[in-house]
């Protein structure tokens, strides 16, 4: 008998021994193998076995604990009495995996495109099995890079004073049109064959941990794309949401938590599907539910992954993506993940991190232990070029901001960024002025959380996303062998990228040796004159730090700072090697950042 025609897919594809979680369950998919009986040759390790309305599924729960060898002899006997044997593979697993260290505000995160960073393979910018093909020439169509260029380029990121790479995802999206960019996905085991493959993938995390570096998968829980193959055979009605006509979501978050919110506007919010092509998971059906967490799951420990970076986390019902991330975090309890929550308010914001007090009050916890500070990235948008600071204006906005820190139940892992791929990048709204964007670097390298620098921004590079999602993720110069300018090489940077660049690698560099702007508190200061001073500081470090939003010059009288100066004498400016005696007024010019470390 061919069992190739009657099993198609088994998903995952082999696990793991010794998890916390012995319970696993397998998809077998094929022409009608529900029809079949399924045995082991230890039946009491089969825990259940679950036939949905679609003869192409079956899911079998088996206990790992009961199970002895590495290898699992599926036994599917047939109507006809006939047998055939799928055998199964239990792999073990690296040492101390379950206690594996993630990012944390000790790191500085890179966030790449994949298509758009570098070609390191041309010969996987086809593929005979997806649909669309290469067109470096269409904006928005795939223009080639892939896995190897980022491995070709980790010297690079790592010459940046990055600690850990965040690659948009990297799974197959088969859709026939902005596929690049990968968050409409038809494969979740499966890298895309234009980026590389599965064995690339644990590749490139083997050359990230050969550097000292950390790898964060960015995940989606929430959709799936229109191609994906359980889309187009779905094991149950309910694996996806459906209406009677096509319903796309509100995108109003705040309706999940607010008390006075409708049932029908919550329900289009979290039910509602993104986009035409990203049809919406149903995560409370509790098959979905185990899928994902499985695939996470494997996914973590098949390529040694060191964090997630969970895309539209708020989108999904709250009762079961809490539930999704604590199956992960019972796994791996010092595993970080990253919410993608697009809220501006920080008390909305606060209720979708782990343990928040707002949340508790619904007796809600998400389990999440960090999320993106969207409120944060908004100032740090537009601050810089409020000359004037007149009440809530200028850099008061973020001072403002800072001031309700105390909603978080943990302000250090919060994610920070001025700019990310779904966003103006700062380079534009600024005007390439490199003032406003050291300034703008600075905060990010100084103040609480877990800062995120989007790629190509450390060498000028610009967009406008009102042109188009292309327009902010334009290829990196250099990535591709005509490409006549090369930023990766320092010998053939233009003047200007060698200053964006310089700038930005000894700035988090110098990040890297100083922990009181990891994990310290912070002290700050009303802003006067468009001037903000705010100090991070442990038991044994203190950083102060001034920015001038001001475009003139200013003085800065330091015996207002006294609480935080204290002893120290001297503060050395990190960036100019200067020495700066702090009993003394501070010279800042304008549009401009000091920090400096207390001595």
């Amino acid at each position: 008998m061919n069992t190739d025609t009657l099993i198609q897919r088994i998903e995952p594809p082999f696990w793991f021994s010794g998890m916390q979680n012995p319970e696993l369950q397998i998809l077998f998919y094929g022409s009608n193998i529900s029809q079949c009986q399924i045995t082991i040759n230890n039946s009491s390790a089969i825990t259940n076995v679950k036939r949905t309305e679609n003869p192409n599924f079956i899911f079998v729960t088996i206990n790992t604990q009961k199970i002895s060898t590495n290898e699992i002899d599926f036994i599917f006997r047939l109507k006809d009495k006939s047998t055939f044997i799928q055998k199964y593979e239990l792999r073990e697993r690296r040492k101390n995996s379950s206690l594996r260290k993630s990012f944390d505000s000790s790191d500085t995160i890179y966030l790449l495109m994949p298509d758009r960073f570098a070609n390191g393979n041309k010969n996987n910018d086809n593929d005979s099995n997806t649909t669309e093909k290469y067109n470096r020439e269409l904006p928005g169509g795939r223009h080639g890079g892939d896995i190897e260029g980022i491995i070709q380029n980790l010297d690079y990121i790592q010459s940046l004073g990055i600690t850990a790479i965040w690659s948009t995802p990297l799974c197959e999206d088969n859709e026939a049109e902005f596929s690049y960019h990968s968050y409409g996905q038809s494969d979740v085991y499966k890298i895309d064959p234009r980026f590389g493959t599965n064995e690339d993938y644990v590749r490139l995390s083997e050359e990230v941990h050969r550097r000292k570096l950390k790898l964060i998968m960015d995940y989606v829980t929430n959709h799936w794309g229109l191609s994906h193959w359980m889309v187009n055979d779905s094991p149950t009605k309910d694996w996806i949401h459906q209406f009677e006509n096509y319903t796309q979501t509100n995108h109003k978050r705040s309706t999940i938590s607010d008390i006075n919110a409708s049932k029908i506007d919550r329900t289009i919010c979290l039910n509602g599907w993104f986009v035409p092509t990203m049809p919406d998971l149903n995560i409370a059906n509790p098959l979905v539910l185990t899928y994902l967490c499985q695939n996470a799951i494997w996914w973590i420990e098949y390529a040694n992954l060191d964090g997630f970076r969970v895309d539209t986390y708020n989108y999904s019902e709250p009762e079961y993506i809490s539930k999704w991330t604590k199956a992960i975090t019972d796994e791996y309890p010092n595993f970080n993940l990253v919410g993608e929550i697009t809220l501006r308010n920080q008390g909305l914001l606060s209720y979708w991190q782990k343990d928040s007090p707002i949340a508790k009050i619904q007796d809600f916890n998400s389990n999440l232990p960090s999320v993106m500070d969207f409120a944060l990235s908004d100032a740090l948008q537009i601050v810089f070029n409020e000359d004037d600071d007149n009440w809530d204006q200028g850099i008061t906005k973020v001072y403002d901001l800072l001031s309700k820190d105390f909603l978080f139940p943990n302000v250090n892992n919060l994610l920070i960024f001025g700019e990310n791929h779904d966003t103006k990048r700062l380079n534009h709204i600024y005007n390439n002025d490199i003032r406003k964007y050291k300034m703008a670097m600075c905060m990010l390298a100084t103040l609480r959380g877990i800062p995120q620098l989007y790629y190509g921004s450390e060498i000028g590079m610009a967009g406008d996303q009102h042109l188009g999602d292309a327009d902010i993720r334009k290829d990196f110069p250099g990535g591709w062998e005509d490409d006549e300018n090369n930023a990766f090489n320092p010998e053939t940077r233009s003047e200007c990228q060698k200053v964006y660049f310089d700038f930005t690698s000894k700035l988090f560099h110098w990040r890297k040796t100083n922990a009181a702007v990891h994990f310290g508190k912070t002290t700050h200061y009303i802003p006067e004159n468009n001037v903000y001073v705010y100090f991070r500081y442990n038991t044994n470090q203190a950083v102060m730090i001034l920015i001038n939003n001001n475009p003139e010059n200013q003085e800065i009288h330091t015996a207002r700072f006294k609480e935080n100066i204290g002893n120290y004498k001297t503060g050395k400016e990190v960036l100019a090697d200067l020495i700066f005696d702090l009993s003394q007024t501070i010279f800042i010019e304008g549009k401009s950042a000091l920090i400096l470390e207390l001595e």
